[in-house]
This record gives structure tokens, C-alpha cells and sequence, in this order.
């Protein structure tokens, strides 16, 4: 697997068993909300997911890495940081090259 991309283990799991896969975007929680609602609406919105049949896979950068499917703690993270940076395409090869996360230049500690 690509060293720049991390596939969190149910995103796998059902990539590999052919089940629908639905990206979601961190932003909203990062630049759309107030905390706590941002990180409430996105975990509402990965169990509306779940419940119609598909694995959710909300997207963001951390510590140079892309990561598809977040943790509950990364939510949590992504909604209580400040000066969040919104990466988009133009920016991911820097951001990454960097082994910044989305945030700031040092690598956050999840389990």
C-alpha cells in the first residue's frame, strides 16, 4: 500500500468485501460547526451511513498521511482544533511532503 495513505481497518474491510464506501469530508467539522455540534453532526451523520448499508470515510490529513476513515478520537480532535488548515488538491503534495497534519506541524498521539 501506498506509505501516504492510511485505510482505516473497516474502510478495508469493506473495500474488500465489495460494500459501499461513502467519503465524507472533515472539513465540516474543522471549518463548518461550533464545537461539540461539529463532531455530533459528523457521528450522526457516519451512523445515517451505517444505517443505510454503506461504511463511512471521512477524509483528512494527519501527520503526513492521508487517512480514509477516521476514529472517533481523530473526530474529536478535528473538532476541538484551532487554525485548522483546508487542504485541498493543490495543497496535499506540500501539507504531505511536510508530514504536517491538516492543523499544525507536529504529529497528534492516537492510540
Amino acid at each position: 500500500m501506498n506509505s501516504f495513505l492510511e485505510i482505516h481497518p473497516e474502510v478495508q474491510e469493506a473495500l474488500a468485501n465489495n460494500t459501499p464506501v461513502v467519503a465524507l469530508e472533515s472539513t465540516i467539522i474543522s471549518h463548518g460547526m461550533p464545537y461539540p455540534k461539529n463532531v455530533e453532526t459528523a457521528l450522526q451523520v457516519e451512523n445515517v451511513v451505517r444505517e443505510n448499508g454503506a461504511v463511512p470515510a471521512t477524509i483528512a490529513i494527519f501527520a503526513g498521511k492521508c487517512h480514509v476513515g477516521l476514529t472517533n478520537d481523530q473526530l474529536e480532535y478535528f473538532g476541538n482544533a484551532h487554525d485548522v488548515w483546508k487542504v485541498s488538491l493543490r495543497d496535499m503534495p506540500y501539507v504531505i511532503s511536510k508530514n504536517y497534519t491538516e492543523q499544525l506541524p507536529w504529529r497528534p498521539r492516537f492510540g
